[in-house]
C-alpha cells in the first residue's frame, strides 16, 4: 500500500508539474506566433493597398482605425516579398520578383496559381505568408517571407521543450529522492497499525478463548438458556473479526507465510463449489457451476481456497430470496478468470469498487441478518494481489452483482518470495 501511495504522489506531482509547463510554454509559444502572424499580415495590408509596393517614405504612416501600428522606415529594407497578377481564369498575367533572390518567376507562378486554385484569401505556402487581392477582372496575390522568423519560433520552441523536459527529469529525480522521506510517517505509522493489528488480535484471542470455555461449563452447569447461547455466538463472531484481522495484517506484508506451490485450480475450484452446493439448496437458492477441466496455477493452495469461499459466502449471503449463483472458471489468453455472479436486493455503491474496503457495508441494516463485518472482500483483494492477480467488480444489470478475479497462469509471484 506504502508502494502505491508513493508511486501516486510522484505520478501525481509530475502530472501536475507538466500541465503547469505545457499551459506557460505552450502560451508563450502561442503569444509569439500570433505575434509573427500579425506582423506579416500588417506588411501585407500594406503591400496590399500599394498593389504590391511599399508606399514612399512621405506616406509612411498607416491610418489607426486600421488597428495598426505605423509603418517603420526600415519595413521597406528589412522585408522579402514578391507578387503575381493573375487573370479571373488564372493565367498569369505579371509577375514581380524584383525584391526577393530565393525564388525565381516560376516558382512565383506556381505559387500563385496554387494559391488561387485554393481560393483561400490569407495562409502560408512554405514560408510566405500570402494574401489575396482582387482587382477587377485581376488577382494580384502578394507574397511575404516569413522564413527568418518562423525559424526563431521553431528554435525557441525547441528549445523551450529541451528546457522543460530536463527541468521535469530534474523534478522527477528529486521528488523521487523526497518522496521516501515524505511517506516515511505514514510508512511508520502503518507498520504500527499492522503490528498493533497483530499483537492486538493474538492478545484478545486468550480472554475469547476464556469466555467460552466459561460459557460451556456453565451451559453444562445450568444448562441451555439463550443468554449463554447470545454470548457463545458473540464470542465466535468476536474471534471470526480477530483471525480475519490478522490474516488481512498478514496479507499485507511483503512476505506473507504463504506455501507456493503448483497445484489443480480447477479441482480446487471444483471441490469449494460443491461445499456450497447443499448450503444454496437449503437456502433455497440456485448455484450453478461452469468450470473448465485441468487449470493448474502457481501460488498458495489454502489461500485460494479461501479465497473462492470468501466469493461464493458473499454471493450466498447478498443473493436474496430465491436468489441465483453463478461459479465459472475459464483460461483466457496467459490469465485464469474466476468469476462469481449473483442476484441481489441489497443496494450497490456508485463505485463499485468500494465493496473492496475494510468494514464497507452495502446495506448496513442487513448486519445481523447476514452475520459477516465486511472483511471478505478486503481478504479477498489481499490475497489476489499478493498472486499478481486483478479483482474487479461490475453490475452488468439491474439487481446482479459480478465479481472476476484474473490470476496469472505463469509464476509472476516468484520474485516476492
Amino acid at each position: 500500500m506504502i508502494k502505491k501511495l508513493r508511486i501516486k504522489l510522484i505520478a501525481a506531482s509530475m502530472l501536475s508539474l507538466f500541465l503547469v509547463l505545457l499551459i506557460i510554454m505552450g502560451t508563450v509559444n502561442i503569444l509569439n506566433y500570433r505575434e509573427i502572424l500579425t506582423d506579416a499580415d500588417n506588411t501585407l495590408s500594406i503591400l496590399k493597398d500599394n498593389d504590391g509596393t511599399f508606399p514612399k517614405r512621405e506616406s509612411f504612416h498607416v491610418p489607426e482605425e486600421r488597428g495598426q501600428k505605423p509603418m517603420s522606415p526600415e519595413l521597406p529594407y528589412e522585408s522579402r516579398y514578391f507578387s503575381v497578377v493573375l487573370s479571373d481564369s488564372g493565367n498569369v498575367v505579371s509577375v514581380d520578383t524584383g525584391k526577393i533572390a530565393a525564388v525565381n518567376t516560376n516558382t512565383a507562378a506556381e505559387f500563385a496559381q496554387s494559391v488561387f486554385l485554393s481560393g483561400r484569401e490569407r495562409g502560408f505556402m512554405e514560408n510566405y505568408r500570402y494574401v489575396r487581392h482582387d482587382k477587377g477582372d485581376q488577382v494580384q496575390i502578394i507574397f511575404l517571407d516569413c522564413g527568418r522568423d518562423l525559424s526563431t519560433f521553431r528554435s525557441f520552441l525547441f528549445a523551450s521543450g529541451i528546457i522543460s523536459l530536463l527541468g521535469l527529469l530534474a523534478v522527477f529525480g528529486l521528488i523521487l529522492l523526497l518522496s521516501k522521506r515524505i511517506v516515511r510517517p505514514v510508512l511508520e505509522s502503518y507498520e504500527k497499525q499492522k503490528q498493533f493489528i497483530t499483537d492486538a488480535g493474538h492478545e484478545i484471542k486468550t480472554p475469547i478463548t476464556i469466555i467460552d470455555a466459561d460459557a460451556e461449563v456453565l451451559e453444562m452447569e445450568l444448562g441451555e438458556n439463550e443468554w449463554l447461547r447470545d454470548i457463545q455466538s458473540q464470542t465466535r463472531r468476536l474471534a471470526s473479526l480477530t483471525n480475519d484481522l490478522i490474516l488481512l495484517s498478514k496479507m499485507e506484508e511483503d512476505k506473507p507465510p504463504l506455501t507456493i506451490i503448483e497445484f489443480p485450480f480447477s479441482d480446487l475450484v471444483s471441490e469449494t463449489a460443491q461445499s456450497f452446493q447443499a448450503l444454496a439448496k437449503a437456502q433455497n437458492k440456485t448455484f450453478t457451476a461452469d468450470i473448465k477441466p485441468l487449470i493448474s496455477l502457481l501460488g498458495d493452495q489454502k489461500a485460494l481456497r479461501q479465497l473462492i469461499s470468501i466469493l461464493l459466502d458473499n454471493a450466498l449471503k447478498y443473493s436474496g430470496n430465491q436468489g441465483r449463483i453463478h461459479l465459472s472458471l475459464q483460461k483466457q489468453k496467459k490469465a485464469v478468470c474466476l468469476t462469481v455472479e449473483n442476484t441481489t436486493d441489497s443496494p450497490l455503491p456508485q463505485r463499485l469498487d468500494d465493496l473492496f474496503e475494510r468494514f464497507y457495508r452495502a446495506d448496513a441494516s442487513r448486519n445481523s441478518q447476514t452475520g459477516g463485518h465486511g472483511l471478505g472482500l478486503s481478504i479477498a483483494k489481499a490475497i489476489t494481489e499478493f498472486h499478481k492477480g486483478e479483482i474487479h467488480a461490475f453490475c452488468p444489470e439491474q439487481g446482479i452483482l459480478k465479481i472476476q478475479v484474473l490470476l496469472p497462469a505463469g509464476n509472476p509471484i516468484y520474485g516476492r518470495l
